[in-house]
């Protein structure tokens, strides 16, 4: 069983260069394999520029206890931390994974079914398609499967659909991410 804790899932997702100019959000990249419990967030961006870099946190398996698995993505501008989303906070923040050129222009979602009547964590890792065609795996966990790739662009910002703590009921944290594409 969870602690009951505050909500603070902090996502780290990605670093933002700079000199690009304030992002204008111009459409919005899905992918049809998100996880359905919880809400929609709101909406972050990027001061300036475009997502070049990512980090995940990520609970690692309770062996037998409530599973969450992925738990969070957070947009950084250059070295500073640009914006977090808070949520919940269970598990621990990856190393930045950031594209060698470019920018980050897609992504692949990788979720678990809904498992009954069994532990359900959704949403639990993520890959991210860079301009230059390089690909960076998340740190996140191994449960369910990659769905498609998105379509591409360049991404400013984020929102996320998350599951608030269930107390003693099961929880999945993270569940979906909507990126924003930027003129």
């Amino acid at each position: 069983m969870k602690l009951l804790m505050p909500v603070t899932l902090m996502l780290i997702l990605s670093l933002c260069t700079l000199g690009t100019g304030t992002c204008e959000y111009a459409s919005v990249l899905t992918v049809p394999n998100g996880g359905h419990w919880g809400k929609w967030g709101r909406r972050q961006f990027c001061r300036y520029g475009y997502a070049n870099g990512f980090a995940l946190k990520v609970e690692p398996s309770q062996f037998g206890r409530d599973d969450t698995a992925l738990n969070g993505i957070c947009h950084l501008q250059g070295a500073q931390t640009f914006l977090c989303l808070l949520f919940v906070r269970w598990g621990t923040w990856t190393s930045f994974q950031v594209c060698p050129g470019g920018y980050l222009i897609s992504f692949s979602l990788r979720t678990e079914e809904s498992q009954g009547g069994g532990d359900d964590t959704a949403a639990n890792n993520i890959w991210f398609r860079c301009s230059d065609k390089t690909v960076l795996a998340g740190d996140g966990l191994s449960w369910g499967r990659f769905g498609p790739w998105s379509k591409s662009c360049n991404l400013c910002g984020l929102q996320t659909k998350v599951e608030p703590p269930q107390g003693l009921q099961d929880d999945t944290a993270l569940n979906n991410v909507k990126f924003f594409c930027c003129k």
